[in-house]
């Protein structure tokens, strides 16, 4: 027996007989215990995709088309009819859909009132970072809340966890238009040049006093260079706005894939990096290292803070917000 009201148009919209609306609501019911399926249905339904679903629910397009197969096979019918783009759903699919949304929506609203209650009893929330961040930026946070599971992710998977509730927050150097998301710029970071304390700069200052580029690029070209990539992403990115060249000549002698580490290692030794400003600011201030180059050349990266459209999450975002500026110096 179905207990699921449904209004008599129904049976005469999808052309489906009340012998057969039972026996799908007895497969519904049936496989009740698998809540899994109706939300990879529900995501499938909605994108039209199999990989846009498999994407929105972080798992592979494999599983989503078996979950599928096994939900059509407990229902008795065929749900999705693919397309030379995606999929459409058959009209028991837009049945079952009308049977489970309102009950999907329901078990999120109820998921999400728990999440909050754990949060205020706890306060834990979840932060999404750069890790080449998280020592200058993400640390500040520690000393406010009382609980934070950080983890590291480049911007467009940040975005991504943000957008699929898998984050509350993020700390990201990338803006994203979005319907579903708030973002908002917390402050400013740019790349500079900085070295090892024992290193002499006086040739180089000659050098940029005269603005003679040529001259600069090779004294900078004959230094040790420390880089926290393999691919020296922000010395290419400096050598682009100040040299006006894709690529530098130089190789990055160490590769240390952690931007503090690296920084920590470079003031114990002797050589130069390409590093984000707030990264290096301790440890110019201690005389560890030493700014060599701040070019008006090199512009400014923002930064911004991300999360869900979450009410109970607000006065934390705002918190979260104040502090970022703070150590920003916005």
């Amino acid at each position: 027996m179905c207990l699921i009201i449904i209004d008599e148009q129904i049976y005469d919209e999808y052309g489906i007989s009340k012998n057969n609306l039972n026996y799908v609501c007895d497969k519904f019911i049936y496989i009740m215990v698998n809540l899994e399926w109706y939300r990879t249905f529900k995501s499938v339904y909605k994108n039209g995709n199999f990989s846009l679903a498999a994407k929105e629910l972080f798992i592979s397009q494999p599983a989503v088309s078996q979950q599928i197969v096994m939900l059509e096979a407990h229902v008795g019918y065929k749900l999705f009819n693919r397309k030379s783009k995606g999929v459409e759903p058959t009209e028991y699919a837009k049945l079952l859909n009308n049977l489970i949304i309102d009950a999907l929506d329901r078990l999120e609203n109820v998921e999400n009132g728990f999440r909050a209650k754990a949060f205020n009893s706890n306060r834990l929330i979840s932060v999404g970072i750069s890790r080449h961040l998280m020592s200058s930026i993400g640390s500040a946070l520690v000393s406010k809340f009382d609980f934070i599971d950080f983890s590291f992710h480049i911007n467009d998977a940040l975005f991504d966890l943000v957008n699929t509730k898998k984050l509350d927050f993020a700390i990201m150097t990338k803006q994203f238009d979005t319907f579903d998301t708030i973002q908002k710029k917390v402050g400013e970071i740019k790349q500079v040049i900085v070295g090892s304390a024992n290193l002499d700069l006086s040739d180089f200052e000659s050098k940029k006093k005269n603005q003679d580029y040529v001259a600069i690029e090779n004294w900078l070209n004959e230094q040790k260079w420390f880089s926290h990539d393999a691919g020296i992403p922000h010395i290419k990115l400096f050598w682009l706005h100040v040299f006006a060249k894709k690529r530098p000549s130089m190789v990055a002698n160490y590769i240390i894939p952690s931007e503090y580490e690296m920084l920590e290692i470079l003031s114990k030794n002797t050589g130069i990096a390409v590093t984000w400003d707030i990264n290096a600011k301790n440890l110019i201030e201690e005389k560890k290292l030493q700014l060599i180059w701040n070019s008006a050349e090199m512009p400014s990266t923002a930064v911004f803070l991300l999360s869900g459209k979450n009410s109970n999450l607000s006065a934390v975002f705002e918190d979260i917000e104040n502090e970022l500026k703070a150590v920003l110096g916005s």
